[in-house]
């Protein structure tokens, strides 16, 4: 399973959008230009991550994007989920019934695990983790290399 740059880049949208939250609504524009993204492709993932109720847009004068819900709510299941579809490993676990061997293959077992521990994996990550993250690296990135 190979997440798409759908799923990358609006995650990516998603911690900027939580980075800036403090600040109000953030405009598409602004998240555009730190993510290095086009508008055109960050308006239809933002459209994806809206119909999935994980951000509201405000219009208006002082509007923009903000979260739906505060960081520590939004699972990176459900952010991936509304950009990529079910996170699975093999076809075959979404759609057991095209493969005739299904039902008797022991690489169908292995994959089910898998996507399961994957979803179990991101159930337990919210986007607050990956704004803490970002935050830790570029402590890290801002400290001296050697020490005299």
């Amino acid at each position: 399973m190979k997440i798409s740059t759908k799923g990358c880049y609006g995650l990516r949208a998603l911690v900027d959008l939580a980075q800036h939250q403090d600040e109000g609504p953030v405009l598409m524009r602004a998240i555009a230009e730190r993510q290095g993204l086009s508008r055109k492709y960050l308006h239809a993932l933002l459209t994806s991550l809206r119909a999935a109720g994980l951000v509201r847009s405000l219009r208006g004068s002082s509007g923009g994007y903000v979260l739906a819900r505060p960081p520590t709510e939004l699972l990176l299941l459900e952010i991936l989920q509304a950009l990529e579809g079910r996170i699975e490993v093999a076809e075959c676990v979404r759609h057991p019934g095209r493969c005739e061997r299904s039902s008797r293959c022991a690489s169908h077992d292995v994959w089910s695990e898998l996507s399961l521990a994957m979803e179990s994996w991101l159930k337990g990550m919210t986007l607050a983790d990956l704004v803490a993250r970002d935050a830790d690296r570029g402590r890290a990135s801002a400290a001296p290399m050697f020490h005299i």
